[in-house]
């Protein structure tokens, strides 16, 4: 018998050729964990539905408690927003006032309210430029020696010095010369130091120290034994600067405007709020200006002073105010009240008289008046009306021009009856006098 190849089939070729007949453990946990896996699922979504049916049940009876508590809420802050226009009446009119530093409150029958004082003073010191110019002499100063006579003599003033180089000065003063000493039967010449100016004007008499003779002893024996020389330079001749009337004038001027816009500023800066100032009441005198320089004086610069004192009377604004209500409610119902932001006044000073601290003027008034309105008898009067029932009820009231209406929340539709949640805001009402 002839023998096969392999008498034994592999054990790998058996294992691929076999089908599995029954599952094994592990793949029967594995399925099993599979289908607890859905059962809870479906657990869960049933327990979600049912959850669902709930929370739809529960919603349902929340709504109306919802509702109620919001209709609750709209109840307890409910209000009503009111605001009215008054119709106004322009009126105008005249009259005369005082104001009196002696007066202590307002007298409407003698139409007097109380003045104050308000004084400033400001004193100004300033340098100015001297504009005039002059061709100024040379001085100096000249020894003259006697070398002639033991005798002392006396020269007039202006005595002529010539110089080496032929300039001619002249003494500023009387000249006492002192005789020469006698020694050894020599005679020593004394001196005395004379002050001298140059007989002409300019620079080129700005002479370096040099040697003089006296002019009118020329041709005698005593040019020789009377002489002179100088010690020091002649100086200051040339251009010079000097001092004009003009300039002393326009000084003055500029000084004094300067001032006495500075003492009304300060005044001005010291008016408090709520007083009333008028340029027309303000006066400036000016105390006090001088200078120490003259006209003629020679100088580059010149100092100016100038003193000056501002002063006016202020009245009070709330003053004015109720002197013109006062006025208003003599001619007018007592209940009408005045726009403050309306009044115009226009003030002319008629007499001014600060020694006795009191100024009259005429005063020419214009003003809007309007009815005064009791609120709270207002509010009962709309007390649970609808919109269009404000508006009629306010538009047929004579003393109202204009009203607007806003109710909060935006679905309520009628006038609380809580006085307390009704608010009327009267247009002027704060604005008034």
């Amino acid at each position: 018998m002839s023998k096969k190849i392999f008498d034994i089939i592999p054990p790998e070729k058996v294992e691929k050729d076999k089908k599995p007949a029954v599952k094994t453990f592990k793949e029967k946990i594995s399925e099993q964990e599979v289908v607890e896996e859905i059962k809870e699922k479906a657990k869960t979504i049933a327990v979600g539905e049912k959850i669902k049916k709930k929370g739809f049940k529960v919603g349902l009876a929340i709504v109306p408690l919802l509702l109620i508590s919001l209709i609750f809420l709209a109840f307890q802050t409910s209000k009503a927003e009111i605001e009215i226009w008054p119709k106004t009446e322009l009126i105008t009119f005249e009259t005369k006032l005082t104001i009196d530093v002696n007066a202590d409150e307002i007298d409407l029958s003698y139409k007097i309210i109380p003045a104050y004082v308000l004084e400033s003073k400001k004193t100004l010191y300033e340098e100015f430029d001297s504009t005039g110019k002059i061709l100024k002499k040379a001085e100096g100063a000249i020894r003259l020696y006697n070398e002639y006579s033991t005798k002392s003599e006396t020269w007039l003033k202006g005595t002529r010095f010539v110089s080496s180089e032929g300039k001619l000065f002249k003494s500023k003063d009387r000249i006492i010369v002192p005789g020469a000493e006698l020694k050894d039967g020599k005679l020593v010449p004394r001196y005395v130091d004379v002050n001298v100016i140059a007989a002409e004007a300019g620079e080129n008499y700005n002479i370096e120290p040099t040697h003089f003779s006296i002019y009118v002893f020329r041709g005698t024996p005593r040019y020789t034994k009377f002489y002179g020389e100088s010690l020091k330079s002649m100086t200051g001749g040339g251009d010079s600067f000097q001092v004009t009337e003009q300039d002393l004038e326009l000084a003055e001027q500029a000084l004094v405007k300067k001032t006495k816009s500075a003492s009304e500023n300060d005044l001005k800066s010291n008016i408090l709020e709520g007083q009333i100032f008028l340029e027309d009441i303000l006066e400036t005198e000016v105390l006090e200006k001088f200078s120490l320089t003259k006209a003629g004086d020679e100088a580059e610069k010149f100092s100016f002073k100038v003193k000056t004192e501002s002063k006016t009377l202020l009245f009070e604004k709330k003053d004015i105010e109720n002197y013109v209500r006062r006025l208003v409610s003599l001619q007018y119902s007592s209940n009408k009240l005045l726009y403050k932001e309306s009044l115009k006044i226009d003030y002319t000073p008629q007499t001014i008289d600060f020694d006795a601290g009191k100024v009259m003027l005429d005063l020419n008034i214009s003003v809007e008046i309007y009815s005064d309105i009791s609120l709270n008898m207002l509010k009962k009067e709309l007390m649970g009306k609808s919109l269009a029932g404000i508006k009629v009820f306010l538009e047929n009231q004579p003393e109202i021009k204009e009203v607007k209406v806003e109710f909060w929340p935006f679905w309520v539709r009628s006038v609380p009856k809580d006085i307390e949640k009704i608010n009327i805001n009267y247009s002027f009402i704060n604005s008034s006098i």
